[in-house]
C-alpha cells in the first residue's frame, strides 16, 4: 500500500494544510497592519535574536523525547555550539540585541536540520516519528507567535471593549482583582518578582510537565494519545476566537493608571468600580483585547490536571504554579475575577473533548463537554446581558458563579475516574493440602 493511501499518513497531511493556511491567513492579516505575522516573526528568529531563548529550547527539548540520549546531547551541543558563534559574530560586527535574547537560534537550527535529516536519511516509522518530533517543537514556538499576532489582530479590529460589564459582573465575587492587587502591592518588589516570573515563565513549566508525560517515545517509538502539549494548543487556538467575541483589557488599563487618557478612571486597585449605566468603551489600537477568558488560567489549570499524575515534586509544582498564576492574573490588574472562573471552565471542557477523543466518544463524553460548553456560554451571557443585576444580587449571583464552575469540576473528576483503567487483582493460587 501507498504511504499516501494510508489514514494515519492522510490526517497528518491535512492537518499540516490546514495549520499552514491559518498561518498563511494571519500572516496576510498582520500584513494588512503594517506589522510582521507569525511566518516572518519565525524565519527571522534563525538568523536575527529570537523574543524568547528559553521557550525555543524548551521546544528543542520536547523535539528530543524521540531522540536517544546520545542524540539529545549531540542536538543540544550543536544548538549551544551554534548559538556560541552567533554571539561572537554579533559582538564583532556591534549588533544590539535589543528586545531579542543571545541564545536561541541553535535550538531552531537543530529542529530544522532533524526534519532534513527525517526526510533525507529516514524511511518508514523512523521517519515518521521524528517528523512528529521536530512538529511537536515547532507547534509550541508557532503556537506563541500566533497568539502575538492574534493579539494585535484583536486591538486593531476591536474599537471598543466591554469591561464596564465585566467589572459590574465582578461585583458578584467581591472584586478579586482589587483585592489580589492591594495584597500583591503589601508584598513589596519580592513577591512582585516571584509571581512575574510564573506569569512570564509558564510555557517553560508547560515543557517540563510534557517531557515527563513524554519520557518513553523514545523507548516505545510512538506518542501518547493524549498529553498537555495537545491541549495547549488547542486553548491558544480557540481563546482568541472568545477575545474577537467579548473584547476585554482588564483593571490595570480599564481602570488603572496603564489605561492611560483611555481608562475610565483611575481606580485600581484602591477603589472598586462604582455601579452606572453599562455601555463599551472605546480603547487604543494598541492594547490586546486579552481578558475573557483569562487563558494564562487556563494553561495554568491544564498543566496542574497533567502533573497530578507525576512524582510529589511536579505535583507541588503544578499546585505552586496554579495558585501563583492566579495571584500574578488578579493581583497585577490583568484580569477580573470572572475571567478566572471563564478560564477554569473553558479548560476542563476542552481537556474534556480531547481526552473523549482519544478514547473513543462514548455518551459520558458528550454529556460532559456538553455541560461545559453549556456554562460557559451561560457564563459569557451573564456577563454581558446580566451585570447589572450580578453587581445588585451579590448574595446570589456570586454563590451561583462559583457553583457552575463547581459543577463542571466535579462532572469532569467524575466522569475521568470513570475513564481511569481499573487495577485488577492478581489472583493467588489456592492452597494444597498437605499429604498424610
Amino acid at each position: 500500500m501507498s504511504i499516501w493511501r494510508q489514514p494515519r499518513i492522510l490526517g497528518w497531511g491535512a492537518a499540516a494544510v490546514i495549520a499552514l493556511g491559518f498561518l498563511i491567513a494571519l500572516e496576510v492579516a498582520a500584513r494588512r497592519y503594517g506589522e510582521r505575522g507569525p511566518l516572518t516573526n519565525q524565519a527571522r528568529e534563525v538568523i536575527f535574536p529570537p523574543k524568547s531563548g528559553f521557550l525555543l529550547y524548551g521546544s528543542l527539548a520536547l523535539m528530543t523525547v524521540v531522540l536517544t540520549w546520545r542524540q539529545r546531547l549531540l542536538a543540544f551541543a550543536a544548538a549551544i555550539g551554534i548559538d556560541i558563534v552567533l554571539l561572537l559574530v554579533r559582538l564583532a560586527l556591534g549588533v544590539k540585541m535589543t528586545g531579542g535574547h543571545p541564545f536561541g537560534n541553535g535550538a531552531l537550527w537543530v529542529m530544522v536540520g532533524c526534519a532534513v535529516i527525517a526526510v533525507t536519511h529516514r524511511t518508514g516509522r523512523e521517519r515518521m516519528l521524528l517528523l512528529k518530533g521536530v512538529g511537536l517543537g515547532l507547534l509550541l514556538v508557532a503556537g506563541r507567535k500566533t497568539g502575538d499576532t492574534w493579539l494585535l489582530i484583536t486591538s486593531k479590529t476591536r474599537p471598543t471593549v466591554l469591561d464596564p460589564y465585566v467589572a459590574t459582573a465582578d461585583h458578584a465575587l467581591g472584586n478579586p482583582s482589587w483585592v489580589v492587587g492591594r495584597i500583591v502591592r503589601a508584598t513589596g518588589p519580592v513577591g512582585a518578582h516571584v509571581l512575574d516570573y510564573v506569569y512570564v515563565q509558564l510555557a517553560l513549566a508547560a515543557v517540563c510537565v510534557a517531557l515527563y508525560q513524554l519520557r518513553h517515545v523514545a523507548a516505545e517509538r510512538r506518542f501518547p494519545g493524549h498529553h498537555l502539549v495537545r491541549t495547549f494548543l488547542v486553548i491558544g487556538l480557540l481563546g482568541p476566537g472568545i477575545y474577537m467575541i467579548f473584547p476585554v483589557v482588564g483593571p490595570i488599563f480599564a481602570y488603572g493608571a496603564d489605561g492611560g487618557q483611555w481608562a475610565v478612571s483611575n481606580l485600581w486597585p484602591e477603589t472598586p468600580p462604582p455601579l452606572t449605566t453599562l455601555h463599551s468603551i472605546p480603547f487604543d489600537g494598541i492594547t490586546p483585547r486579552n481578558c475573557m477568558p483569562s487563558l494564562h488560567t487556563a494553561w495554568a489549570t491544564a498543566l496542574f490536571i497533567h502533573s497530578r499524575k507525576g512524582p510529589r515534586l511536579l505535583r507541588y509544582a503544578g499546585t505552586f504554579w496554579l495558585i501563583a498564576t492566579l495571584g500574578a492574573t488578579l493581583g497585577f490588574g490583568y484580569h477580573y475575577g470572572v475571567d478566572i472562573v471563564a478560564g477554569v471552565v473553558f479548560t476542563l471542557t476542552i481537556e474534556a473533548a480531547l481526552r473523549a477523543l482519544d478514547r473513543g466518544w462514548d455518551r459520558a463524553g458528550i454529556q460532559l463537554v456538553a455541560h461545559g460548553t453549556a456554562v460557559f456560554a451561560a457564563l459569557l451571557l451573564s456577563y454581558r446581558y446580566l451585570p447589572m443585576e450580578m453587581a445588585t444580587y451579590p448574595w446570589l449571583f456570586g454563590p451561583l458563579v462559583v457553583l457552575a464552575m463547581a459543577s463542571v469540576i466535579y462532572a469532569y473528576l467524575r466522569t475521568t475516574g470513570r475513564w481511569e483503567p481499573k487495577a485488577v487483582p492478581v489472583p493467588q493460587p489456592e492452597p494444597q493440602p498437605e499429604l498424610v
